[in-house]
């Protein structure tokens, strides 16, 4: 069973940043994605960032638009250790932020939350103006 663990989150002023890292654990496993996602209060889960491949070892990047150029994605995999910098941060990027693995062979879009099997408990971010 594959485990993983946020970590990183907390209160920031808008315009500063954060760095949200998420270790995963339990043993060897291939992913077809991996990624971030958040939760915001009487709000559905969204996609935020993620990694994700097709028949290939190579990962291609993806971004939500209300993200992109502000946040980035990364990984350093000697570590098992996802991370998510976010940068010039805002009020609306307040949420429990969650990271996900996928590891089941589909066709469905990393942008899609219940295409993947494994998720850590959230780490929350708030940002206040």
């Amino acid at each position: 069973q594959v485990q993983l663990v946020e970590s990183g989150g907390g209160l920031a002023q808008a315009g500063t940043s954060l760095r949200l890292s998420c270790a995963a654990s339990g043993g060897t496993f291939s992913t077809n994605a991996m990624g971030w996602f958040r939760q915001a209060p009487g709000k559905e889960r969204e996609f935020v960032a993620a990694f994700g491949r097709s028949g290939s070892s190579i990962y291609y990047t993806y971004y939500a638009d209300s993200v992109k150029g502000r946040f980035t994605i990364s990984r350093d995999n000697a570590k098992n250790t996802l991370y998510l910098q976010m940068n010039s941060l805002k009020s609306e990027d307040t949420a429990v932020y969650y990271c996900a693995v996928r590891t089941i062979v589909t066709l469905a879009t990393v942008r899609s939350s219940g295409s993947y099997n494994y998720w850590g408990q959230g780490t929350q971010v708030t940002v206040s103006s």
